[in-house]
């Protein structure tokens, strides 16, 4: 049965558990053909109503704060991986106790912190971040091994022996590739850490890799993963930690036409959400959304309309291009953005205090499940 948006309310982000649990099958089937371990970074993905059914799938779930390993903790029931580019002394307790895996950014770090956890007498696993000096990241925003980078270590930075109590390598350098880039990524990677490869026991691959995404080349990856272990058979762990694979495709931003305003060469589509406040990545990135029942403009389309948010942000529209419509918009009518539950979900602001959208689920069952409203006290008390 096809989703009901009319039943929906507006704004909202809505999660289809059907194509959750299609690509949750997905990342189960890559994990046992390729004998690694598949978590959800929660910066990408983070709908924690649905982590029990994440729960029957994955291995875990990665955490970049404590407020990210407490949620981990607390609503899937395991320990979190957790990297943080700077952990901080009145926090780090309560990360250490909410995690299996611990990553530091820099040997500075490493040290400040290592006596702390031997002394807390926590069993957990510590490693590194390495950075190889080698992406395809086209967008720099989203590049971490670009010169000057501050994230990981290069092998300029590094001797030829690991320090006393590091069991793991972490890298990151990925961002919507396919299975090719993580090859050219791993010949980088081993090139220039071959020898610290074979004095760990676990290796973290990062995210970026867009398994689920139509035309990932799933025979590849499963390839790939099996000849590295094949190449480090010291390695009893390898990881990775996808979050836009586990929520693409899977949830839409729902909303609705407010006012339709006429400038010369231009007809808007005034909405009741905010580009600004609700869907930051797309200025970002940047990036087009789609759009249900719309398309990009062709010469001939006679219903054209700029979609404009809501907050006043002299640039809170999509200025990546217009949308062609079948019929001309009307107000009250519903504008359903695609793909909204993964990364772009996680980042929204209360800018301007403008109406934060539910949080829903279009279950299994087909039913419009609402989970969470916000109010303004949600908007108060976030400032002081």
């Amino acid at each position: 049965m096809a989703i009901d948006f009319e039943k929906v309310p507006s704004p909202c982000f809505l999660l289809d558990e059907r194509a959750l649990r299609i690509n949750l099958e997905i990342l189960r089937m890559v994990r046992e053909a390729a004998g690694v371990k598949i978590i959800c970074a929660l910066k990408g993905f983070a709908f924690w109503y649905a982590f029990p059914m994440l729960a029957e799938y994955l291995d875990g779930a990665a955490a970049s704060s404590l407020n990210e390993a407490r949620l981990i903790a607390e609503e899937m029931g395991c320990e979190a991986h957790t990297y943080c580019p700077v952990y901080e002394d009145d926090t780090f307790d309560q990360i250490l106790l909410c995690s299996s895996h611990l990553t530091f950014n820099s040997f500075s770090q490493f040290h400040r912190y290592a006596d702390r956890v031997r002394k807390s007498g926590k069993a957990v696993s510590l490693g590194l971040r390495i950075n190889p000096e080698y992406s395809e990241v086209e967008t720099d925003l989203y590049n971490p091994a670009l010169p000057g980078s501050r994230l990981g270590l290069t092998r300029d930075m590094c001797g030829s022996t690991l320090p006393e109590g590091i069991e793991g390598l972490h890298f990151h350098t990925l961002c919507e590739n396919n299975s090719d880039v993580l090859e050219r990524t791993l010949q980088a990677v081993e090139s220039k850490f071959g020898d610290w490869l074979r004095q760990v026991r676990w290796v973290n691959m990062g995210g970026g890799h867009w398994i689920t995404q139509d035309g990932y080349d799933i025979e590849r990856l499963v390839r790939v993963l099996k000849s590295f272990r094949e190449r480090y058979p010291n390695l009893e762990e390898v990881i990775l930690e996808p979050g836009e694979a586990v929520g693409l495709h899977t949830g839409y931003l729902v909303s609705t036409v407010r006012d339709l305003l006429s400038r010369p060469g231009f007809r808007i589509a005034m909405l009741d959400v905010s580009f600004a406040c609700h869907m930051p990545d797309c200025l970002e990135m940047p990036y087009k959304p789609v759009i249900l029942n719309a398309h990009n403009p062709e010469p001939d389309d006679q219903f054209v309309y700029r979609m404009g948010g809501n907050s006043c942000l002299a640039g809170d529209y999509m200025g990546m291009g217009d949308y062609a419509f079948d019929e001309p918009l009307e107000i009250g009518e519903r504008i359903v953005f695609d793909d909204m539950i993964h990364y772009t979900m996680v980042k929204t602001t209360y800018f301007n205090g403008v109406r934060h959208p539910y949080i829903a689920v279009w279950t299994e069952q087909d039913e419009l499940k609402v989970l969470r409203s916000f109010d303004y006290g949600d908007y108060k008390y976030k400032l002081s």
